[in-house]
C-alpha cells in the first residue's frame, strides 16, 4: 500500500497522456489583470478546490522568506501548485491542467485567471534554463508521437533532471509498458526552491510549449517495454502563452 501512495504522489510527472494532441486556442486573458495576493487569487477557485484556502496558508508559511527574488505570494503560488491532496480531482494542479487541456478552456478558465496571473508572473520571473529533462507515462506512446511532427503540451509539464529518478518506483518504475520523454528544452523553470517536494529537482515547462519529435529509441533488448521518445522544444510561429505584464499591486508581501 505504501508504494501505491508513492505512485499517486507523483502523478503530475506522469500525466502526459492527458494532453489533447491538437492545437487549441492561445492561453490568455490574465496578462493585463492586476497582480493580487495569493489569498485574493484563490477566492474564485474555492468552489473547484474546496480545501485550497487551508493549503494556501500552508504554502505561504513555507515561503517566508522567498527565494530567487520572488515575492512571498509569487513563491507560494508555485508551492501551492506542487501540493497534492485528496480527493485528487479537487487538487489545484489537477483541476487547472484539465482546464488548460480542454477544448472548452475559454469558457472554463475565467475563475482561474487571477491565480494564473500570479503563478505565471512567478515563473516568468525565474531564469529560463536550457537542458535535457525527463518525464514519462506508463503507456507506449510511439503511435501518438510521430517522428518529424510537432506537438503542443497545454498543461504545466513537470519534469525531472534525473533519468534515475524517473525509473524509481515512485515514478515510472521498471516494469510494464512505459514511455520516457527525453526533452531538450530552452525555457525550463527550476522550481525546487519553491516546491512542496524540495527533495526533487523539478523542472516545470510552461503551458503552450511546443516540441518536435526527433526519434524513438528502445534502449535495451532486455527491457522491450521501455521506449524513449526524443523531443526538442521549438518556438511556435505564434504566441500560444501570453506573457503576464510586470505591473504589480503595491504592498504585496515579500
Amino acid at each position: 500500500m505504501a508504494e501505491a501512495k508513492g505512485t499517486v504522489h507523483f502523478n503530475r510527472f506522469l500525466d502526459v497522456s492527458e494532453e489533447p494532441g491538437k492545437l487549441l486556442q492561445p492561453i490568455e486573458g490574465y496578462q493585463s489583470l492586476e497582480l493580487v495576493s495569493l489569498e485574493e487569487a484563490i477566492e474564485p477557485i474555492i468552489k473547484f478546490c474546496p480545501d485550497v484556502r487551508r493549503r494556501a496558508y500552508i504554502a505561504k508559511g513555507n515561503c517566508d522568506p522567498p527565494k530567487d527574488g520572488l515575492t512571498q505570494d509569487e513563491s507560494a503560488s508555485i508551492f501551492l501548485y506542487t501540493m497534492e491532496w485528496a480527493p485528487r480531482d479537487q487538487c489545484l494542479y489537477v483541476v487547472l491542467n484539465s482546464i488548460l487541456r480542454s477544448k472548452n478552456r475559454n469558457r472554463l478558465i475565467t475563475p482561474w485567471l487571477l491565480f494564473m496571473k500570479l503563478l505565471l508572473t512567478a515563473l516568468f520571473n525565474l531564469r529560463s534554463c536550457g537542458m535535457t529533462v525527463w518525464r514519462g507515462v506508463r503507456l507506449d506512446l510511439r503511435k501518438e508521437y510521430v517522428v518529424g511532427k510537432t506537438y503542443t503540451w497545454w498543461g504545466f509539464s513537470s519534469c525531472t533532471e534525473s533519468l534515475h529518478v524517473l525509473e524509481s518506483e515512485s515514478f515510472l518504475g521498471q516494469e510494464e509498458k512505459r514511455t520516457m520523454f527525453s526533452i531538450e528544452c530552452f525555457n525550463g523553470k527550476k522550481i525546487r526552491s519553491h516546491s512542496s517536494l524540495e527533495e526533487e529537482d523539478e523542472i516545470l515547462l510552461l503551458p503552450g510549449s511546443q516540441f518536435i519529435v526527433k526519434g524513438h529509441l528502445q534502449p535495451s533488448k532486455k527491457d522491450p517495454d521501455l521506449i524513449i521518445i526524443q523531443l526538442r522544444q521549438v518556438e511556435p510561429p505564434f504566441v500560444l502563452l501570453e506573457e503576464p505584464s510586470i505591473s504589480k499591486k503595491e504592498n504585496l508581501s515579500g
